[in-house]
């Protein structure tokens, strides 16, 4: 965006100095200090400097001074150097004005809600770490606007569901980047909230995720975090109209379906986003961008939604791309002004530069290595016409993935495995000093008393003979295996073969940041038996049975649902 004129981002526009400006004596002044006065003045016999020069200057001669023509010009260039002042000093302050402006748009709340259970993962050899945004669609209806977009009269005052969840992944590296969307009939644990708002306290539950949103942003956040155990770094809310508003700003975005469509209500089935586009490619901004985002009849499911989201972010990322977004700065201002008023934000990355910073963070990563995806699911056993469970193992695998900023590329998954493959082996059981806590409390309930106690002594059956409690208590919904960073490859390893030691999936091994060595804490999914309780084989690929889109395709259709299909 060139030199800044905000306040922290580098050096505001000042006056320099007059010299520098070309205020100096040789262009206002003949060599004495105040010229221009000594020219006000008449000629008094060729008597003082003035005179005597004046009088040099025309051989002696006598008459009319001819130094008006003089003036003149030096008024003129006195009057260009005070503007071209003036100009700098407005433009700083200008630029200043539209900095401020453009953070009295932003809403802010709080990060987390307070319940967040995931560690932020260590700088690499770079000092780089990931990235990790939480993007919220809030189906509000409480203002005009948005209820004029979508809703009826009787849902506004409602508290509202975020019916649209996707974890933005950027990899430390900044060279790849992934998208997973979590449907927002998925049954999860939701943890204990307070809505900063309303100030309402919700008690843990287990529910259906986007319920979340009643507790704030926060809450959705600390719902993920818990469910994944991936770090977070921030949150982003759009509601209806942000939508419209930021389609528009970017200038659309092109989708395609294969059959026509028409999204309406059908017998039994209310509702509708009322997208009517025919059969081919299309450019679509402002209300049919929201309808497209929309639309959950007409591709058949809220899977089938989550696709059409993906492949829209991509092309959105394709515009931006093409426009030069990230580095014209006519575009920036607009844009800027447009998500300043759309976005609420959590308050670490309130500002403009913050968000400036963070859109740049995706400005060089290749579409290539833009994968997005639903994550994967099952039936809910409780209600499986309506809900879904996340898979057991492949999600799980998916989540790992994400904690070891593992590329979602089938290409580098493969690279990365045969990397571990080569890699150090883990060191005798005997010689690995392993630490035990009991983190049977996370779901509610008591801690199971001597749990670590127990699961030590299997341990030293096993061989880790080193192996002992911690007089603390932790707490974890599922049972982890953590090395520390600073222990690398090395512990990844030791931390591996604790693991498979008591039938544990490999997606139970993380990474923290220094300070605790390698460490077994026992979850409240393992609060009794001897045995880990087993789910699925952990060879589920992770990217199984989902929707991926990939951000260089450019040539992805959407299938329509055939009910829909009647223009």
């Amino acid at each position: 965006m060139g030199r800044s004129s905000t306040p922290g981002e580098g050096t505001r526009p000042r006056v320099r100095h007059a010299g520098q400006l070309g205020w100096d004596d040789g262009i206002y002044e003949d060599g004495d200090g105040d010229s221009d006065k000594d020219a006000a003045k008449p000629d008094a016999g060729g008597g003082g400097d003035g005179g005597g020069r004046r009088a040099a200057s025309r051989g002696g001669r006598r008459g009319r001074p001819r130094r008006a023509p003089k003036k003149k010009k030096h008024r003129v260039l006195r009057w260009i150097a005070f503007s071209l002042a003036f100009l700098i000093l407005g433009t700083g302050a200008a630029g200043y004005l539209w900095y401020e402006h453009l953070n009295s748009n932003l809403r802010k709340g709080e990060r987390s809600a307070g319940n967040g259970a995931a560690k932020k993962k260590a700088p690499n050899a770079a000092g780089q770490t990931p990235l990790n945004i939480l993007l919220i669609g809030s189906d509000s209806r409480n203002s005009a606007e948005n209820l004029k977009l979508g809703g009826s009269k009787e849902s506004v005052g409602n508290t509202p569901l975020a019916d649209v969840q996707m974890l933005l992944h950027v990899s430390a590296d900044r060279k790849n980047a992934s998208v997973i969307s979590i449907p927002r009939d998925t049954r999860v644990d939701i943890p204990a909230c307070e809505n900063p708002d309303t100030h309402k306290k919700y008690a843990a539950t287990n529910g259906i995720i986007n319920e979340s949103l009643r507790g704030g942003p926060g809450c959705t956040l600390d719902t993920w975090e818990q469910l994944t155990k991936v770090y977070i770094d921030h949150w982003m809310m759009v509601d209806f109209a942000g939508v419209v508003d930021m389609a528009d700003a970017v200038g659309g975005a092109w989708v395609c379906v294969k059959q026509d469509v028409n999204d309406v209500s059908k017998p039994g089935v209310p509702g509708g986003s009322h997208l009517r586009l025919t059969k081919g490619k299309h450019k679509i901004k402002g209300e049919d961008a929201l309808k497209w985002l929309r639309t959950r009849h007409a591709f058949e499911s809220d899977f089938g939604r989550s696709k059409a989201q993906h492949m829209y972010l991509n092309s959105v990322l394709r515009e931006l791309k093409s426009q030069n977004a990230f580095t014209d700065t006519g575009r920036l201002m607009n844009l800027a002004e447009t998500a300043t008023k759309s976005l609420q934000v959590s308050e670490e990355i309130g500002t403009v530069k913050k968000l400036f910073d963070l859109g740049m963070q995706l400005k060089d990563v290749p579409l290539e290595k833009m994968n997005m995806l639903t994550m994967p699911r099952i039936p809910d056993p409780k209600n499986p016409e309506a809900h879904v469970l996340p898979k057991p193992g492949a999600a799980d695998k998916l989540w790992a993935l994400l904690r070891d900023d593992q590329s979602l590329d089938p290409d580098d998954r493969a690279k990365a495995a045969k990397k571990v493959a080569a890699g150090p082996k883990a060191g005798a059981p005997a010689s690995l000093g392993v630490t035990v806590v009991n983190g049977t409390s996370a779901d509610g309930q008591a801690a199971t008393e001597g749990r670590a106690g127990v699961v030590r002594d299997m341990l030293k059956a096993k061989g880790f003979t080193e192996a002992d409690t911690s007089t603390e208590l932790g707490s974890a919904p599922t049972t982890e295996v953590t090395y520390p960073h600073s222990a690398g490859a090395q512990g990844k390893a030791d931390a591996l073969s604790v693991a498979k030691a008591l039938g544990m999936p490999t997606s139970a091994v993380t990474e923290t940041p220094d300070g605790a060595g390698l460490t077994l804490t026992v979850g409240s999914d393992w609060r009794t038996g001897s045995t880990f309780p087993k789910t699925v084989e952990d060879d589920s690929d992770p990217l199984e049975g989902t929707e991926s889109v990939n951000g260089a395709k450019t040539d992805d259709c959407m299938d329509v649902y055939w009910p829909y299909r009647q223009m």
